[in-house]
Formats: structure tokens, sequence, C-alpha cells
């Protein structure tokens, strides 16, 4: 047994690793798995990761949970280059710093706006309201104020000159909504200028290798759904 990575690459996280791992040639094998068939509830997928959320990790019998501890674990034992998350004191705050502010900024932002568009009228059989669609938006677009203003500034990413985890993270959210017709970067030239960045330092044949299952989705309806996927996703989202 070797190094194995559980991802579906629809999820943001997981395309994430599934990038970082590939451009740092890291040998791994690909496990599958497909959050919309619950394949993360089972029994089997249980004993990887008893959370149950992907991505996840197991070498040999260690096993790991949670994105941001599986990208320094794979830093580490892998020894990869410093800029991913640099040894200096104040370029690794940088990194903490956005890894920290994340989860409810960006993540939460832009990842509800696909939940909502693609979910909502599956679960509900009605579109999303305009008007809640608008509010989302607004509120990605405080955030996105605040990725530029506060964590890009001047620079080119985030941590300075080279590109690091934290920039990984953000582009793999920050292209989340394509998948759903709402382009982030639209009419933001300095956040689009950055991404054309960040894909030319990781590869961009590689990112857009990772992006083909969000942005060519299979067609998905409510009867195509695990009752239990379903029941989950109505509670998770509020969707009735």
């Amino acid at each position: 047994m070797g190094l194995e990575l559980y991802l579906d690459l629809a999820s943001q996280p997981c395309r994430a690793v599934y990038i970082f791992a590939r451009s740092n040639n890291i040998p791994f094998e690909f496990k599958h798995v497909e959050l919309l068939k619950g394949q993360h509830r089972t029994e089997e997928f249980r004993k990887v990761n008893l959370l149950m959320t992907v991505p996840a990790l197991k070498d040999d019998s260690f096993t790991l949970a949670e994105s941001i501890a599986i990208f320094l674990y794979l830093a580490r034992k892998f020894k990869t280059p410093d800029h991913w998350y640099p040894a200096d004191l104040q370029k690794r705050a940088r990194v903490d710093e956005y890894l920290a502010w994340q989860h409810t900024a960006v993540r939460a932002k832009a990842g509800i706006i696909l939940v909502q568009k693609m979910l909502t009228p599956i679960i509900t059989g009605k579109p999303v309201p305009a008007e809640k669609m608008q509010s989302l938006i607004e509120e990605l677009n405080v955030v996105l104020s605040q990725f530029e203003e506060k964590f890009l500034q001047d620079k080119p990413f985030i941590a300075g000159t080279e590109v690091s985890l934290a920039d990984l993270l953000a582009l793999e959210d920050l292209v989340q909504p394509l998948a759903v017709g709402h382009d982030p970067f639209e009419g933001r030239p300095k956040l689009a200028e950055w991404r054309q960045r960040v894909e030319g330092a990781v590869g961009k044949q590689l990112c857009q290798e990772a992006h083909q299952v969000l942005l060519n989705p299979s067609n998905t309806s409510a009867d195509k759904l695990p009752p239990e996927v379903l029941e989950h996703l109505k509670k998770k989202y509020h969707l009735q």
C-alpha cells in the first residue's frame, strides 16, 4: 500500500489537493468518492474518515482528514519547494492568515452560489428567487474586495512573489461559481491577472484537467440522488 487520496473533483479543497499533489509529482492513488452518490457516507469510507468528508488521505495505516492538514502533511513528507508553505516567518504568517480566514469568507460565499443555483431547482423544483441570488452575489463581492485589498494588495501572490498553498486554495474556491454561470473574475482585472499567475505557476493544463468535472457536470435530478443524500442536502442548506 502507498499513499491514497480520496477526492471528488467537484469539491474545491479536493481539487486544490489534487493539483498540489500532481504539480509536485507526489505519487498517489486517486480514490474517487462521488459526493452526490453518497459514497462519503458509506461504512467503507467511514473507516478512512469518520467525519465523512473529502478530501481524505490514507498513507499505509495512517489516515488524515481536512484539506489544510493534508496539504501540510504532503508538503512536509515530500519536502515540496519552500514557496508552498514558506519557512520565512512573515511569509508563512501571510499564508496562515489567509487559511484561517477563507473558510467563512471566500469558501462560504463562493460555494453557496453554486449550491443554491444548482441544488435548489433539483430539490425544490423551483429556481432560486432572483433577489436571493442578487443578495448572494453581493455578499461574494464584499469578500472579493477584501481579498484584493487585504490579501493581494499589489503583490503577485498572497505571500509575496511566489505561489503558495493559500493561492491554490483561493483559486479553487473562486472558480466554483463558474459552474453555474457566475464569473467572479469579471470586472476585476487584478483578480483575473492573479488567477492567470496562479494557473501559470501550477500548470494551466493541469488546472483545466482538474476543472473538467466542475465545468462539465453530468445531469443530476432529485430522483437520481440517494434518499439519504437528498435529506442531508435539504437539512444542510435549508432547502425545502
